[in-house]
This record gives C-alpha cells, sequence and structure tokens, in this order.
C-alpha cells in the first residue's frame, strides 16, 4: 500500500474509470480491459471498502467532440467529496484532452483525492 493513501482516503470510495478509445479497441485489446477492471482489486487491496467501476465509456472517444457520461460521472462523484483515489491504468490518459485531464486533477486536488495508476499514487495537493 501506497504511503500517500491514508485512513481518510480509505473512508471513502474508490472509482475505477475505465476507458477504450475506439470500439476496435474494445474488441481487439482485451488485456487492456483485463488490466483497467484489475485495479478494482487493487483498491480493495488497498484498504478501499467501496469501490465503484465507470466503463461508461469503453468505445468512446476522448476528443472534446465526442459525449463521455462516464467521464462526468467520475467528475462529479469526485466533487461530491465522496472519492479517496480514482485509479486508472495511466494518470495521463484519464482524459484524452489537456483541459479535461487538468480539470479532473484539480477537482481531485480540492476534494483531497488521490489519482493511483500502477506506478504509484499521485496527491496533487501536495
Amino acid at each position: 500500500m501506497s504511503i500517500k493513501i491514508t485512513p481518510d482516503h480509505l473512508s471513502r470510495a474508490a472509482v475505477v474509470y475505465v476507458r477504450q478509445s475506439t470500439m476496435s479497441q474494445v474488441m481487439g485489446n482485451l488485456e487492456s480491459q483485463r488490466r483497467q477492471y484489475d485495479l478494482a482489486q487493487a483498491a480493495e487491496t488497498a484498504g478501499f471498502r467501496s469501490v465503484t467501476v465507470i466503463d461508461d465509456d469503453l468505445g468512446r472517444s476522448g476528443s472534446g467532440s465526442t459525449q463521455r457520461p462516464g467521464f462526468e460521472r467520475l467528475v462529479a462523484m469526485v466533487c461530491s467529496g465522496d472519492v479517496g483515489a480514482v485509479y486508472c491504468i495511466e494518470a495521463s490518459r484519464l482524459a484524452r484532452n489537456g483541459r479535461d485531464w487538468h480539470h479532473l486533477i484539480d477537482l481531485c486536488a480540492l476534494a483531497g483525492a488521490l489519482v493511483i495508476d500502477p506506478d504509484g499514487a499521485y496527491d496533487h495537493t501536495a
């Protein structure tokens, strides 16, 4: 467990955001999907009792023109203050465009939520 994950984080929910940009990736890159879904187990292993998987955006591009209800749900959950950590396969790919990514990272910092990927836990409030 990362030393950045505190009892405060664990008292809130973890959210796993699963996304692939195209239906071709959804159908052909099952290893990426498996790795993303496995993050729910990683969150439970870290001590999160409540883990929500958001996979509404499978097959949806992150380019600004496509609606992404899963990303919108993720943002709303972070803003509620009920999220202690957002798990993703690669933190820099949480959002496809920089504006959305920076907005989510800023919201995580304001809400005191970590962003966690297989390389580490990121506390953007520090």
